[in-house]
């Protein structure tokens, strides 16, 4: 009776959430369609109507596609639960591997085989992505030789990465005791704190080139910014991002000592000093308002209680029967546990994500005004028009779109505060 009741519970969230992101995704193509003549009356003088078009366009084909992308996910994921997909693939690993390899070997390949398998279904929608909607908007830079090189590089990082803590995991609920989740999480834990310390000096320079900033002026600039902030990097670098995209970004990255400022090569092309001075600014606001602390223990706390739930479901029969799983025997089911609550666990979360991106528009205005103490707020507005123009982001989003999907507010709305000089105003 409870594997049913899951079953149907998991059916209506998966139902409901796929009749809500149509409606937004809808409700977002037909916005944006109809405002796609006109440019918004507060950028008369800086958008030119050519600009505001390709914006219009570049968002309408993506959102249309993703309609298309989103059907198909959500076919996937019934084909993994409820129509058998995990329980085949277990029952066929299982018995091939467990006899011979002993459990941890098949439960690995369990999640191995999983992950490629889901990898390909994506790779066609992966590939119309970048090589059709990027493409034709001039954004994609990649050859057909970068992009598989890069698939390449990210699926034997992903299993030199990935392989070793997953065995960890397996381990530890088959050896921790009905506390196994607490365990984990702190293994778990400490595994995002050692990829934040490696990422910048051993993984990221498998993929891009860094080296660092050349612009003598510049970096005297923001070395007096980020003494103005208060803050420390160890080095300021500049990514070849050009190779892959004509998109623009700088970020920062790192943790403790080992903190150091990216700017995008693209984004240096297009900004003058005191542009991207406002720009860091930015960034060093969220540092300045603990909003990294704040997101990491969030992530912290919300880690905890997802692998305190999965400690509690991997016990219960009707949590694998209700997703269409029939649990073995004979064999340990942890990692059946994991896929299973990896796929179901973001259906119900679908319906809380609004929090969380009302939560980051705000820290994006908190950190829009410390920008503005310290450095120019015109400079900040002026980036922020050339990043929505150079990267086609539309100026005339629909309100419910953004209210449920943003994690940054509208051009819109950023530069009327700034305008108004009360963007601290609108964020206490």
């Amino acid at each position: 009776m409870q594997a049913f009741v899951l079953t149907l519970v998991f059916a209506a969230a998966l139902a409901l959430s796929l009749l809500v992101k149509y409606w937004l995704a809808t409700r977002q193509i037909r916005h944006v369609a109809a405002h796609r003549d006109a440019v918004p009356p507060a950028f008369a003088s800086t958008i030119t109507l050519a600009a505001h078009q390709r914006a219009a366009d570049y968002t309408l084909a993506k959102g249309r596609f993703g309609l298309l992308s989103m059907a198909f996910g959500a076919v996937v994921l019934l084909g993994w639960t409820l129509l058998g997909g995990i329980d085949a693939l277990n029952a066929l690993l299982r018995d091939a591997l467990q006899p011979r390899f002993g459990a941890m070997a098949y439960q690995l390949a369990l999640l191995a085989g999983f992950a490629v398998i889901g990898s390909l279904l994506e790779l066609p929608f992966a590939l119309y992505s970048t090589f059709c909607i990027e493409q034709r908007f001039g954004f994609n830079r990649m050859s057909w030789q970068l992009y598989l090189v890069d698939m390449l590089k990210g699926a034997l990082v992903g299993a030199l990465i990935g392989l070793p803590i997953a065995a960890l995991m397996l381990w530890i609920m088959g050896a921790a005791g009905g506390l196994w989740w607490l365990w984990a999480w702190g293994a778990w834990m400490a595994f995002n704190v050692l990829i934040l310390v490696l990422y910048p000096t051993v993984i990221a320079p498998l993929f891009n080139k860094f080296v660092p900033l050349a612009d003598e002026s510049l970096e005297l600039r923001v070395q007096a910014l980020m003494t103005r902030c208060g803050f420390a990097a160890k080095g300021l670098f500049v990514m070849d991002g050009s190779k892959r995209s004509a998109h623009a970004n700088a970020y920062f990255t790192g943790f403790g000592a080992a903190k150091r400022v990216v700017f995008f090569d693209t984004l240096l092309a297009k900004l003058t000093p005191g542009e991207v001075e406002a720009v860091l600014a930015h960034e060093l606001g969220h540092f300045k308002h603990r909003h990294v602390i704040k997101r990491i223990v969030a992530m912290f706390a919300i880690s905890l209680a997802g692998f305190a739930l999965l400690g509690w479901l991997s016990t219960q029969a009707w949590f694998y029967l209700g997703l269409g799983v029939r649990p073995s025997m004979t064999a340990p089911n942890d990692a059946i546990a994991v896929l299973l609550f990896l796929l179901a666990a973001p259906v119900f979360g679908f319906f809380v994500s609004p929090l969380f991106a009302q939560l980051s528009r705000r820290q994006e205005f908190q950190a829009d005004a410390y920008a503005c103490r310290q450095a120019s707020g015109q400079d900040l507005a002026a980036a922020l028009l050339k990043l929505h123009e150079d990267n086609a982001a539309t100026l005339t989003p629909d309100p419910l779109y953004v209210r449920f999907y943003y994690s940054h507010p509208p051009a819109s709305e950023r530069l009327a505060a700034l305008a108004r000089g009360n963007a601290t105003g609108l964020t206490s």
